[in-house]
């Protein structure tokens, strides 16, 4: 009996980034995927209008009725794709974001060969580069250095992500697949095991963390995590300043809201108010690195964030969008 080819879908999030998204569709169409999902988050750039002259019938758009931020895009995204078009697998991506040619072969002829070394696997990561070719910094896929005594011992001693995420060397298109812990929702293959048993992504996020607390979420499910260097995507993103500090200021506010639920997650409730204490005080050092005049927008958007997180409150604060700095 010949096994059909597993059913592959791409979504993309997009808001207010036509351009961007006007080179993300057309290099999805050319490759080998299934279908598009195409989740507009209330665009006023025209957006809707260039979506609705798209004629390949592999593509569907979801108009949202306001702004979810990537978060929503991503549960409504994949809500859709779950109900109406039953994939095997769906491949996560903002809309400056794109597999480089041939990269979605590749994972299909890749796949059975996961399949086999990781058990149980629920998540393949592509590696992801600026378009000058450099390593996407931001999109560096990371172990959990709570769940591992070494890890956690070098993130102390260096003080900073090298402790636990993956080096440059993990990158080369013939190192090996590891497995891993936490991922970026650029190049993020999730399987329909992982979301049937383990539910979509936590859409009342809005910005930040929603793809940190899903893996972390499918990892304490069971699934396994791989990442495949030879799986390659390009990231045209420069939304954060130096330090990480984001611009505008108003999304610190999300950094640090979300950022308590992922302490939360990653240690455990036992070791919760350490990690916590850990992510404040690198978000305060953050905070320093500021211009002197953004440091008290910055500091009262980093206290509402963790006040907020810990009464566990979420969705979208209207309030903190007036620090347009």
């Amino acid at each position: 009996m010949i096994q059909s080819e597993p059913k592959l879908c791409a979504i993309v999030v997009t808001f207010n980034r036509l351009a961007q998204l006007q080179i993300t569709l057309p290099s999805l169409r050319d490759q080998d995927v299934d279908t598009i999902v195409v989740v507009d988050n209330a665009s006023t750039d025209g957006t809707a209008a260039w979506l609705a002259t798209q004629t390949d019938n592999r593509v569907h758009v979801i108009s949202m009725p306001n702004n979810t931020g990537g978060a929503g895009g991503f549960e409504a995204g994949m809500a859709y794709a779950a109900a109406t078009l039953t994939p095997d697998w769906v491949v996560l991506m903002d809309d400056d974001a794109r597999p480089q040619p041939g990269t979605l072969a590749t994972f299909r002829s890749e796949t059975p060969k996961l399949e086999s070394s990781f058990p149980n696997l629920g998540v393949v990561v592509a590696s992801v580069f600026y378009p000058n070719g450099t390593l996407c910094e931001m999109n560096r896929p990371s172990r959990n250095p709570f769940w591992n005594l070494g890890l956690f011992a070098r993130t102390l001693l260096y003080g900073t992500r090298s402790g636990f995420h993956l080096k440059d060397a993990d990158y080369a298109p013939d190192a090996p697949a590891i497995a891993i812990d936490v991922a970026s929702f650029v190049g993020y293959f999730v399987h329909r095991r992982a979301w049937e048993k383990s539910g979509l992504p936590e859409g009342g996020l809005f910005i930040y963390g929603d793809d940190v607390l899903y893996s972390l979420r499918l990892r304490r499910a069971g699934f396994t995590m791989a990442f495949a260097p030879m799986i390659r995507f390009t990231h045209d993103c420069g939304t954060m300043g130096d330090g990480f500090v984001y611009r505008p200021l108003w999304k610190i506010y999300y950094h640090c809201r979300n950022g308590v639920s992922i302490a939360r997650q990653a240690a455990g409730p036992l070791i919760f108010p350490l990690a916590l204490a850990y992510y404040v005080t690198i978000w305060w050092r953050r905070g320093q690195a500021c211009p002197a005049d953004l440091r008290p927008g910055y500091y009262r958007m980093m206290k509402m964030g963790i006040m907020d997180g810990l009464l566990r409150r979420r969705g979208r604060k209207d309030a903190v969008h007036t620090y347009t700095y």
